[in-house]
């Protein structure tokens, strides 16, 4: 065995890194474009901090990587404020406009909330959410932090090799939406990798906003012209709706693995996902299972079922249903589920928990830590690839479908209602050391001898709780590096039941990728789990480790994606 650069034992030639973790003690930049990145390392070497240069980077994405991302869509962070030593959570997703109702959807002939177009509608809440953020914890302005992405937007930049070969996979469908075709295609083909694409409308747009702030985008011309461009194209926006939007501080919620502290933001999002399969995990000896052996891999498989069925019966928005957080991210419950599992079987037609019973699209991340160790956690989307598939008024960007996750089963907490927050995929995650170690039903981190530990996120719709439990096992069972615990071999599951109130059907499928090797595949279809090869999304990863023995930064970036880390 060896020692990794943080003290940890991993085996002497892994085999599981792409390359070396990036180390740096200034700072370091995490995203999926490397443009992306190098604009939040130019704003920490300009002297402005983690949250700056997180903000700078998003905007940039919604340039450079505008299927994924933008100004249409919302935000949810985690902050790590040095000065305090607390952690923060933002809450900066959009309500449905205040005339969406089920009955409305029954009267346009509607059993389903449309994937694509206007009904898909929520109020974006991402420049909100930059607005809060650069007023409690930045030290620029708007204006400052989306220069580069203005320059990027006006003068051009070449497109990355995976963004473009998503932008040309959806090329049939931009073209048949004249508001799409208008923004995104270059002499009416979408650009190829390399080729140079503008973006003058976003830059526009983003003026407007340097200039009036987040009042241009939910009060001023930007509201304006989104209205009006909703009653063109039918949609239910109105002035009220951009007006009455406000993002939310929330305490992250919390569970203990193995002596690390796991913080996620609560419901509407499905973070708690995640630490109801960290508290299922824990009561087994992963290491000795061997890492992506058939056991691992079952064992994982079904606790995500077990938190899957949970997230459909139970999460929603929690200023209008009941959501028991407490309860679901309990130790005692997570004894309780991890009870339901067959070694030797792969559960099917799966029922949720009772955790009353128990006392007590596509998206961006990205990730930044400053030399002071402000560390932001933060994810950025606008759900499917393209959103709504609708530009609003020639600005630049697509609106989000995040509507479309409603349920319209009125005995469902995530029923389709005026002025709620639909369910939402996309999660921040977080780590912390020292302490006495967070209770579950912690608030915001508030012990003087907490650490940050790790700041990392995996994007990509359902992908992102097992994949975000897949890199934690990684690095706190199997001692892999912050850049092997993302470049190692996937799982993805899907077919577990939809917060739209769906129910399982059989044990789902199970997508492997091609590091996971024949007699694995062999063993798990003998447990029952249907095998469909290495098809479907394993999503994208970011993350930075904070050495806890050297204080030193150490980043990881996806290797499935265009991005980098960049530190200095």
């Amino acid at each position: 065995m060896s020692q990794d650069g943080y003290g940890y034992d991993r085996p002497a030639g892994a085999i599981h890194g792409s390359r070396s973790p990036i180390v740096a003690a200034n700072g370091i930049v995490c995203t999926s474009q490397p443009l992306a990145t190098q604009v939040g390392l130019d704003i920490l070497k300009a002297g402005g901090n983690a949250i700056d240069a997180a903000i700078a980077a998003d905007a940039t994405l919604g340039v450079v990587e505008p299927m994924n991302c933008g100004i249409g869509g919302d935000l949810f962070a985690i902050v790590w404020d040095a000065k305090t030593k607390k952690l923060y959570g933002l809450n900066a997703s959009g309500r449905s406009p205040y005339g969406m109702s089920a009955e409305l959807l029954k009267q346009r002939g509607l059993n389903s909330i449309p994937d694509r177009g206007p009904l898909a509608w929520s109020v974006p809440g991402c420049v909100d959410g930059w607005d809060q953020l650069l007023k409690r914890f930045g030290t620029k302005s708007l204006g400052d932090v989306l220069a580069p992405a203005i320059r990027y937007a006006e003068h051009g930049f070449p497109v990355s090799e995976i963004i473009s070969a998503d932008w040309v996979e959806d090329e049939a469908m931009i073209k048949e939406r004249p508001s799409m075709a208008a923004t995104y295609l270059v002499n009416g083909h979408a650009p190829r990798h390399g080729e140079m694409f503008r973006n003058p409308a976003i830059a526009a747009t983003y003026h407007l906003l340097a200039e009036g702030g987040r009042d241009a985008f939910y009060r001023g011309e930007i509201a304006r012209r989104i209205v009006a461009y909703s009653e063109k194209v039918g949609g239910l926006f109105t002035m009220r709706d951009l007006e009455d939007h406000s993002s939310t501080w929330v305490d992250p919620a919390s569970t203990t693995y193995r002596g690390y502290t796991v913080w996620e933001i609560p419901p509407n999002g499905q973070g708690i996902a995640v630490l109801e399969i960290l508290n299922v995990l824990e009561g087994f000896d992963l290491k000795s299972l061997g890492h992506n052996s058939a056991d691992y891999l079952h064992l994982l498989i079904e606790a995500k079922k077990l938190a899957f069925a949970d997230r459909a019966r139970f999460y929603a928005d929690p200023a209008m249903a009941k959501v028991p957080i407490k309860q679901l991210i309990s130790k005692a419950y997570g004894e309780k589920q991890r009870a339901r599992i067959d070694m030797n079987r792969a559960a099917s037609a799966l029922k949720p928990g009772d955790p009353y019973a128990v006392g007590g699209g596509d998206t961006i991340y990205l990730t930044v830590v400053d030399k002071d160790r402000n560390c932001v956690s933060l994810i950025q989307s606008i759900f499917a690839g393209w959103g709504s598939g609708e530009v609003p008024g020639n600005m630049g960007f697509a609106l989000q479908n995040r509507g479309r996750s409603f349920s319209l089963d009125p005995a469902h907490p995530n029923f389709v209602q005026p002025h709620k927050r639909p369910f939402h995929t996309i999660i921040p995650g977080f780590v912390t050391i020292g302490g006495a170690g967070a209770a579950p039903e912690a608030g915001a981190a508030a012990a003087t001898d907490i650490k940050p530990f790790l700041s990392f996120g995996v994007m990509g719709g359902d992908q992102q709780p097992q994949g975000q439990v897949q890199v934690l096992c990684n690095l706190i069972d199997f001692g892999m590096n912050v850049q092997e615990a993302g470049d190692a071999a996937r799982f993805s599951h899907s077919g577990s039941a939809s917060p739209t109130g769906d129910v399982m059907v059989g044990s789902g499928s199970v997508a492997l990728e091609s590091g996971i090797g024949a007699a694995v595949r062999r063993a798990l279809m003998a447990k029952g789990h249907s095998i469909i090869g290495d098809i479907g999304g394993f999503g994208g990863y970011q993350g930075i480790l904070v050495d806890p023995a050297t204080g030193s930064l150490f980043g990881g970036t996806e290797a499935r994606k265009d991005g980098c880390a960049a530190g200095y």
